[in-house]
Parts: C-alpha cells; sequence; structure tokens
C-alpha cells in the first residue's frame, strides 16, 4: 500500500527549500549507494549547514501530518536528503538497503521510504518515479509540496530526465511495526475509526479501539 500525500509542505517551506537549494553544494549521489552504478543523481552535501536546515524543515512537516503519522507509526526517521536530477540523469531500478547508518547511532532500519516533490512538475520532463507494485509499474509525478510514502521492499526507480531538473527530499522510517501487512491492516482500522466514529454506537467504538489497541500491542 502507498500513501500520496497532497498538502506535506506550504509554499513558504517550498519557497525556502528551493532557495537554499539552488546556493548549496551537491555531490556525486553515489557517494551513498557506490555499489549501484545505475545511481546518476546528485546529492546535498551532507557535511553543510544546508543540509541540517533543510532536514529539519523537512522532518517538522513529516511530524505535524497527521496522516503520514498514522500511516507510517514512525520510531526513526533518517535526515531527510535533497536530491537532484539533470538532464539525461536517472536511477535505474534498486531495492532500498535494509539498514541505514546514521551517524552517533544504531543503524536504521528501513521500513519505509519517502519521497517528497518540490518543483513543479511542469518545470522538467521525465523524472518520474516507477514503484513496481508486484508485477504492475506505478509512475508517480507529483506536484511541488506532495509526496509519497511507500513501503521499503518496492522495487522502483527514476526515469531520465529529458528536459529541466528534478528536485526531491527522500527519506527512510522506521516503524513500529515491520510488516507492511500489519501496518496497513493498522491504518485502515484507524481509517474507519476516523470517518465513521461518530457514526457508531459507543460499545461498537469501544471495541474497535479494544481491537487497535491490542493488535498494535502483539505486532510492536
Amino acid at each position: 500500500m502507498i500513501l500520496e500525500i497532497q498538502d506535506l509542505l506550504t509554499q513558504q517551506e517550498i519557497t525556502q527549500l528551493r532557495a537554499i537549494a539552488s546556493k548549496s553544494k551537491f555531490v556525486d549521489g553515489r557517494i551513498s549507494n557506490p555499489h549501484n552504478q545505475t545511481k546518476n543523481n546528485r546529492q546535498i552535501d551532507t557535511t553543510s549547514q544546508d543540509h541540517s536546515a533543510t532536514s529539519q524543515l523537512l522532518m517538522q512537516a513529516m511530524l505535524r501530518h497527521e496522516g503520514f503519522r498514522n500511516f507510517a507509526f514512525p520510531v526513526r526517521i533518517a535526515p531527510p536528503l535533497l536530491s537532484k536530477y539533470s538532464l539525461s540523469m536517472s536511477y535505474g531500478m534498486h531495492s532500498d538497503n535494509a539498514f541505514l547508518p546514521i551517524p552517533n547511532q544504531q543503524p536504521l532500519r528501513s521500513d519505509i521510504s519517502m519521497t517528497i516533490f518540490l518543483n513543479d512538475p511542469q518545470s522538467y520532463e521525465g523524472g518520474e518515479l516507477t514503484l513496481y507494485l508486484e508485477s504492475k509499474p506505478v509512475k508517480l509525478k507529483m506536484a511541488a509540496g506532495c509526496a509519497v510514502v511507500y513501503p521499503s521492499t518496492f522495487l522502483h526507480e527514476v526515469a531520465p530526465v529529458t528536459r529541466g531538473e528534478r528536485l526531491v527530499a527522500i527519506t527512510f522510517i522506521e516503524s513500529k511495526f515491520r510488516d507492511e501487512r500489519q501496518r496497513e491492516l493498522l491504518y485502515l482500522l484507524g481509517e474507519v475509526e476516523a470517518l465513521e466514529g461518530l457514526n457508531i454506537e459507543h460499545e461498537n467504538r469501544v471495541r474497535l479501539s479494544y481491537i487497535q489497541q491490542n493488535l498494535q500491542r502483539m505486532w510492536s
């Protein structure tokens, strides 16, 4: 199951992130995955103050978004990373690493991946994010400030950019629940409670809450 978020960032945040990206140092994206020869992009220098500033801004936006929290059940989030794709750049089909190094912390288990779109889709051609749900490809090219959240187990790729420049942020989430099927069921139960809670008799609402809380205890 994937979640498309239409309102993760405000226009002010988008403008701020673009301004920082325009003056930041970007390095070869292979620095974070040197063994993948299909990776051809650039990413912000992680030793810079600009990376710290953009990561903090993006993290705050993620954590304030109720839909993201209810879908991901986040325990830890990797510092979001700005990434650029200029003309002819792409990222071939790949799977995300199961564990990611985090400075001064234990490695983060990547249960969930997230792409946050930062420029307008009309400003570049190509660059679609393609997720492979079993054998079915799903292509995504969302508006600035939108995001897609998906299990890190999915194969995915970024198509070559044929005009303009693609600017995104990526991050990875360690969830309270590592099994994506369990997360999906808990998310759907939460959606039922949110949408139908006021229409359910009190006794049945208590039962629904009982199921939710005890499934979380069982699966966490």
